[in-house]
């Protein structure tokens, strides 16, 4: 993950003041979790150390690659501003967004990750970027902290009350005209929808080109769905709605040939 150089030596940037030190009293992950509710909790909660390498290995896939670029592209980022990367996993967006801005705090739930991070930072030479065990939920950071909120395929772990709550700590720990910019999964799970039917299509044909285990996996995702533990995925057009209700303007969705797609964002300025 090299980004626009051609070597993987992202660059060094400068230590700012922590904008956490300021804060007089933080919430714990577990009770942003327990504010969130039942369904969220239980893919947020996941053991996700257990999936680094599995991170690791999705995160170098030309598509992510792509998506990253896109993200990065909306997101102008400038050497003055402050950033998070919400849901970091192994830095697919924090490393190179590092080598652009300030400072980047990488948050995400997994300790494991988080290591893991912190280890390939401390390697490439990046003094610049802090990485976090926090949730989306629960944002280590004060108010007004960041010029950018960024995410990669984080949301869809949390049900639409945990969305919220995120949309939320995303807006609270922007500036004043700061901009939110994320990729997730974009998508219904009902069939009313054209679009909706074909990515679950997708999905299925993909589980049963694998064979037995696939029919398994299928069964397995199938019944978690049917009792709430599964992903939460939300289409752009419910996207686009939550992040006004938010709070945000210049809204803007895109979705992709996949099942992915963009949202991005603004804080007014005052």
């Amino acid at each position: 993950m090299c980004g626009r150089r051609t070597s993987c030596t992202w660059g060094r940037g400068r230590h700012p003041a922590n904008p956490t030190d300021r804060r007089t009293s933080l919430r714990s992950p577990l009770q942003a979790l327990q504010a969130v509710g039942v369904a969220a909790m239980s893919t947020m909660t996941k053991n996700w150390d257990r999936h680094v390498i599995d991170g690791e290995a999705v995160a170098r896939c030309p598509g992510f690659l792509s998506l990253r670029e896109r993200i990065l592209e909306l997101a102008q980022p400038e050497s003055h501003h402050r950033a998070v990367d919400v849901g970091s996993g192994t830095g697919l967006l924090a490393l190179p967004l590092a080598d652009q801005v300030e400072h980047v705090w990488a948050v995400d739930l997994s300790v494991g990750m988080t290591d893991y991070l912190r280890a390939k930072a401390s390697s490439a030479g990046l003094e610049n970027l802090q990485a976090v065990a926090s949730s989306a939920v629960s944002l280590p950071l004060v108010d007004d902290a960041v010029d950018l909120v960024v995410s990669n395929y984080c949301f869809h772990h949390l049900d639409d009350a945990g969305k919220h709550l995120a949309m939320l700590e995303a807006w609270r720990v922007l500036r004043p005209g700061g901009r939110l910019v994320f990729g997730d999964m974009m998508f219904g799970l009902g069939l009313g929808d054209a679009r909706d039917r074909e990515v679950l299509t997708q999905k299925v044909r993909a589980m049963l080109r694998k064979g037995v285990p696939g029919v398994v996996r299928l069964l397995k995702n199938a019944g978690r769905v049917a009792s709430g533990r599964w992903e939460h995925p939300a289409r752009a057009d419910w996207w686009a709605h939550e992040l006004r209700r938010a709070g945000f303007i210049d809204v803007g969705v895109e979705v992709l040939n996949h099942e992915g797609g963009l949202a991005w964002a603004k804080k007014p300025a005052r």
